[in-house]
């Protein structure tokens, strides 16, 4: 019951900060020839996609150990 809950929580805290990232240009830059400048992230967009990461390893290490137990 508490790894469904973890899961719960770690399902929510990664749907919000996916939404919370800047929107780049997707597939649309990829085939409009779009020639946007690649720049780097920093400050709290950095540590908004460095969390992202991390709460996504953790919902899935969770998801595999609830497969198993």
């Amino acid at each position: 019951m508490l790894i469904t809950i973890i899961q719960l929580i770690l399902a929510v805290l990664l749907i919000a900060a996916i939404l919370l990232q800047q929107r780049g240009t997707g597939l649309s830059g990829a085939f409009g020839g779009e020639g946007s400048v690649y720049s780097t992230r920093r400050g709290i967009e950095k540590t908004l996609f460095a969390s992202t990461i991390i709460v996504a390893i953790l919902f899935f290490g969770v998801s595999i150990a609830r497969l198993l137990l």
